[in-house]
């Protein structure tokens, strides 16, 4: 059986959410890799919605190991608010069910200051931060001065972490007009919140090579898309980690060879929150009725997203990048009733043909879509669970969309329900 990693394969926002989830009953283990909670999953269990944003997905499973492994940034604040809320909900979390990686970086409270008051100051292109903390967590981190889990547990070095970490920050602060942190009241806050976080803290590297050892199944968990990759997304305006699946092993502590099967969640539109090129955005009836019938407002943001036609030159680039075998194809019918659809096929940038997005910014602004139309379908998709229930011209669409990218459907997503699904091919069984 081989293990899944499951990644976004446009900007986020695909329903990664629900198919982890459908992928976590099959898993042992269910390990997120990188970014922070900057990211939501929006699950729909028996009738109930959970929000997720630091936690995995497979906490709302009984049974499974949910890992926060090193690649990701933490907030330690949030994520026990997050804990208390999902219990709430009457879900069980315990160390045995939720493990964080000793050397995952924390997110502390001026990074989140730092974010926003950056944002607000940036005259000229604004990135579309969240304003969480997350960008100037991971220049911590490659900065070697971030505070770590392990930390938390020696009260001298954490002392020293701060320390260190305030020569940098209070010089940047004082450069944006921010008062110098206080650094007392920064130690007593940290202190306070060690012995909520340190239960979970473990190897996860460790445990991690003694389930691949066992046999045991597991899933990893990706969060945004690869277009906000920090390599080879839409530069500048992208998250701060790398996205792509390759990041699933480095994220974790595990060996390129136990990463299996990649899937890539693709929306059978496209969407993007916050500042950046899109190539195919659209400002008319067709991109209103798509936000609207989709829903599509971020999870964590509450942002309006743009929408536009699906682009199969951008997925066939991330489908090549990241080593996706096969896509999750979600949100289908949010396409019913429309008459006619296009399908971005390729470019023109200055007067040539284009197959892929170019690097520079500038090129990328210029980029005009080539469109192929389909016919649309009146029928419904919503809540199919086999070929035979979808509409002939939805499957023209489905098959030509394989074709354009160069990558099968693995799974169909035709509702929010994780029922709601049709199953290709079995990416556990690859």
């Amino acid at each position: 059986m081989a293990n899944v990693v499951v990644v976004g394969a446009q900007w986020g926002d695909e329903g990664k959410g629900k198919i982890v989830d459908w992928l976590s009953e099959r898993a042992d283990v269910i390990a997120r890799f990188q970014g922070g909670h900057n990211a939501g999953h929006t699950l729909v269990i028996d009738g109930e919605v959970y929000k997720l944003h630091a936690l995995p997905s497979g906490v709302v499973r009984r049974g499974k190991l949910s890992v926060i492994g090193n690649g990701v940034v933490l907030d330690p604040w949030h994520l026990v608010k997050e804990i208390a809320g999902i219990r709430a909900q009457g879900v069980e979390i315990t160390p045995e069910t939720l493990m964080i990686a000793e050397n995952t970086p924390l997110i502390l409270p001026f990074h989140g200051e730092l974010d926003r008051a950056r944002e607000n100051q940036n005259a000229v292109a604004k990135i579309g931060t969240t304003g969480r903390g997350i960008g100037p967590a991971y220049e911590d981190k490659v900065g070697r001065r971030v505070i770590r889990v392990a930390d938390l547990a020696d009260d001298a070095t954490l002392v020293t972490r701060v320390e260190r970490a305030l020569v940098h920050h209070n010089a940047l602060r004082n450069g944006l007009g921010l008062e110098p942190i206080d650094r007392d009241a920064l130690l007593d806050s940290l202190r306070d919140i060690a012995p909520q976080i340190l239960p979970y803290a473990a190897p996860v590297w460790k445990v991690l090579a003694e389930k691949r050892a066992q046999g045991k199944r597991i899933l990893f968990e990706g969060a945004q898309g690869a277009l906000l990759d920090i390599d080879f997304g839409t530069y500048p305006f992208v998250t701060s980690s790398n996205v792509i699946a390759g990041q699933a092993a480095t994220g974790t502590g595990m060996g390129p060879s136990a990463v299996g099967y990649t899937l890539g969640i693709v929306k059978a539109y496209t969407t993007r929150v916050g500042e950046g090129p899109f190539p195919t955005e659209l400002h008319d009836e067709d991109g209103q009725r798509l936000g609207e019938r989709g829903h599509e407002f971020g999870t964590t943001t509450g942002r309006k997203r743009r929408c536009g036609w699906f682009d199969a030159c951008l997925v066939r680039q991330t489908c090549a990048i990241s080593g996706i075998a096969g896509i999750a194809l979600t949100k289908l019918d949010v396409l019913d009733g429309f008459e006619t659809l296009k399908i971005c096929t390729g470019y023109e940038l200055d007067g040539a043909r284009l197959d892929y997005l170019p690097t520079a910014s500038d090129k990328q602004a210029r980029c005009t879509p080539v469109y192929e139309e389909l016919p649309g379908w009146s029928e419904t998709t919503a809540g199919a669970r086999s070929w035979a229930e979808l509409p002939a011209n939805a499957i023209k669409y489905v098959r030509r969309v394989e074709e354009l990218i160069g990558c099968p459907v693995a799974m169909l997503s035709t509702s929010p329900e994780r029922d709601d699904t049709i199953l290709v091919r079995d990416p556990f069984a690859d």
